[in-house]
């Protein structure tokens, strides 16, 4: 059970980050800081945010509060990165922080206390809140991409118009031991 449920966890978070790399790698630098408007974020601010979190959050994880002192989350919404590399650069340190954190974690490390904001919540819990947020943000940047490159995009999942095709590749083959992120 221990590791099918981690792994599990870590097979989410390998998904979502796999979205962001494909979405990330289909832009230009000046696509990545386009801002749809004055109330939006651009790819670019959502992913310091992105980071910014993650760097809080995992780091000492099972030991520290999960939005440190350090951490300046207004400044996360103000554009600063200067190149696609740097953008890159901050957001494999993020995950890399992530993965870190949860990789060594077993079944028995589920149901510790760990505090975000001062608010006790299991491991378990603090997980799957992340799991949430990120996903949330990643949606809006291949929104956005989208959005920016329209019939250039390179569909992240089932294109528009080909579920039947899709469907049948899918129930023509043998059911397997093959997982959905075999293929990332």
């Amino acid at each position: 059970m221990e590791t099918t449920f981690m792994s599990g966890i870590i097979k989410q978070f390998v998904y979502y980050k796999t979205v962001g790399d494909k979405t990330i790698a289909q832009l230009s630098f000046e696509d990545m800081i386009y801002q749809p408007n004055d109330a939006s974020n651009s790819i670019s601010v959502i992913v310091k945010h992105m980071v910014g979190n993650m760097l809080s959050r995992w780091t000492n994880f099972l030991t520290e509060d999960g939005e440190k002192e350090w951490r300046q989350r207004d400044q996360e919404f103000e554009a600063s990165y200067t190149t696609k590399e740097e953008l890159q650069e901050a957001w494999d340190k993020g995950w890399n922080c992530l993965f870190d954190a949860i990789s060594p974690l077993t079944e028995s490390d589920m149901t510790s206390i760990v505090y975000i904001r001062n608010e006790g919540h299991t491991v378990a819990e603090a997980i799957f809140r992340q799991l949430g947020h990120y996903p949330y943000h990643i949606g809006q940047m291949a929104y956005i991409g989208k959005l920016l490159k329209g019939n250039q995009w390179v569909n992240l999942s089932i294109a528009k118009g080909n579920s039947s095709t899709y469907n049948k590749d899918k129930f023509d083959k043998e059911k397997g031991t093959r997982h959905f992120t075999d293929n990332l």
